[in-house]
């Protein structure tokens, strides 16, 4: 990192967190070879199907076990990508610079606060968005492979954090949400947990409610007892299902087959219901929430630069 042609405060918070930055590099060009190389074996054993039609694998020789194992634990490290970003911003990038006095020493070196935290921002905000593309490179080539099966569906959270603009976005809320939480809190512990925080309950919150943002897909069909006669499309995020009473309204569930008979026998049914987003609402889904963040982020960064000028005229 050293080596690149920086100048000024970019250069001395390169220097600073030069460890932090090739520890970055590495783990994301380690993660693209890994799925690299699992995908070359897999690729070398064809799929082999039965009679039936199921595919056949040879665990000692295909290497389509261990990637689709390597990419579930990939769609689970990506969710902790935004919590690292913003610990390490509001914590030793920023807060630790005041809570041990170190940025006084910056501030003498004809740097102005503005620069001052830019530079931060521009370092933490290159590094992290590098990564983030390297790592989405990477997860799209093992899910090309192994994609659209049990746990690895679009409508997942790895894979529709990952496959799109939505990461990234979260990368750039955790900058800006660790930035401001170093500028207001300069204790370092304290600032890590404020930022790890708002984070979690950002990305939480917008889990809960992202398939809210279209309205789902809904089809009807003939109640056929102890049987659903629906089906939804190959992909598709399944949100409800039910009968349609006689009056119109909405039974959560369908038919018992206890008794043999259709649930709530006292009232007469008169079809099904199947509540679905396609896989089409994927991408608009995915823009819909990047917007969303994007502003936060935006917010974050303006407020941030606010309580910099209000505090370090």
């Amino acid at each position: 990192m050293s080596t690149l042609a920086l100048k000024g405060s970019t250069w001395v918070t390169v220097r600073q967190y030069r460890r932090t930055l090739w520890l970055v590099t590495a783990a994301a060009v380690g993660a693209l070879a890994v799925i690299g190389v699992l995908r070359i074996w897999d690729a070398q054993y064809p799929d082999v199907r039965t009679e039936d039609g199921y595919l056949q694998l040879d665990p000692f020789n295909s290497g389509n076990p261990w990637l689709r194992g390597a990419m579930l634990s990939f769609s689970e490290g990506v969710l902790g990508i935004p919590f690292l970003v913003a610990l390490f911003v509001a914590g030793p990038m920023v807060a630790r610079e005041f809570e041990s006095g170190t940025y006084q020493l910056s501030l003498t070196q004809s740097v102005s606060p503005v620069s001052w935290l830019r530079s931060k921002l521009t370092v933490a905000t290159v590094t992290t968005l590098g990564a983030v593309l390297v790592l989405t490179g990477a997860y799209a080539l093992g899910w090309a492979r192994v994609g659209d099966s049990y746990s690895l569906l679009r409508t997942d959270a790895g894979p529709y954090l990952v496959l799109g603009t939505v990461l990234v976005s979260y990368t750039l809320l955790a900058v800006a949400v660790g930035a401001l939480a170093g500028l207001l809190i300069h204790r370092t512990l304290v600032a890590m947990s404020a930022a790890g925080l708002f984070v979690g309950v950002t990305l939480l919150t917008l889990h809960a409610f992202r398939w809210d943002f279209l309205t789902p897909v809904t089809i009807t069909g003939e109640a056929v007892e102890d049987a659903s006669t629906l089906m939804a499309p190959d992909g598709a995020l399944i949100l409800d299902q039910g009968l349609i009473m006689a009056d119109g309204r909405r039974e959560a569930g369908w038919f018992c087959g206890d008794s043999g008979g259709a649930c709530r026998v006292d009232e007469p049914v008169t079809a099904q219901y199947l509540d679905y987003h396609p896989v089409s609402h994927v991408l608009p889904t995915q823009l819909i929430e990047t917007g969303i963040v994007l502003a936060i982020a935006a917010l974050a960064a303006l407020a941030a630069f606010r309580v910099l000028r209000a505090r370090h005229p």
